[in-house]
């Protein structure tokens, strides 16, 4: 056990010797990034729930390699492209066109829900159709980030490496979604 004490000097890592990729990513919150909007879901694979409605808050984060201004996105394209997709949720009923027991036929006056012996009807121009299979947060945040993935593709030429999307329906009830690579097993 004898020997010098080892100094600070001894335990410093050299990080040149270790490959570092740098990683960023943009978040944006904003208070008028919220939708109001009626729904309903089913559960247990049968049990439909009345219909309700939330004050959705989204919460979006970009993550990417920087471009020739050294940033991920331009803030304001990403705050506008957000705000025109939660615009379009906004004060509208939302329901499901891809669920196996929900049928939503719709005309130009009107859209038909049926579940079973339930049956809603809607003026056309309160509803938005959505290719889900339900109304849940959990898919919200995917069809937002979907739709905000290929909208910032058609807008600046390339998708990101990666999209994160909270959907908050009840102060503190939040779900997400993550769109990016598929992870390899």
């Amino acid at each position: 056990m004898g020997g010098r004490m080892r100094s600070r000097e001894d335990f410093r890592i050299d990080i040149r010797k270790f490959p570092v990729a740098d990683r960023y990513h943009v978040r944006i919150s904003k208070d008028y990034l919220v939708f109001s909007a009626g729904h309903f879901i089913t559960y247990n694979g049968d049990v439909c729930e009345r219909l309700h409605g939330h004050n959705y808050r989204v919460t979006a984060e970009v993550h990417g390699w920087l471009d020739e201004n050294q940033y991920v996105v331009d803030f304001i394209l990403l705050r506008d492209t957000l705000k025109a997709i939660v615009d379009e949720l906004d004060h509208h009923m939302l329901l499901p066109t891809r669920h196996p027991l929900i049928r939503v036929v719709a005309d130009d006056r009107e859209v038909e829900a049926t579940f079973r012996d339930r049956r809603w009807v809607f003026p056309r121009c309160d509803c938005v159709l959505l290719p889900l299979a339900n109304t849940t947060s959990e898919l919200l945040a995917h069809y937002i980030a979907d739709r905000l993935a290929r909208d910032l593709d058609q807008s600046i030429g390339k998708r990101p490496r990666q999209i994160r999307i909270e959907v908050d329906e009840c102060f503190g009830n939040v779900a997400v979604c993550e769109l990016g690579p598929a992870e390899s097993t």
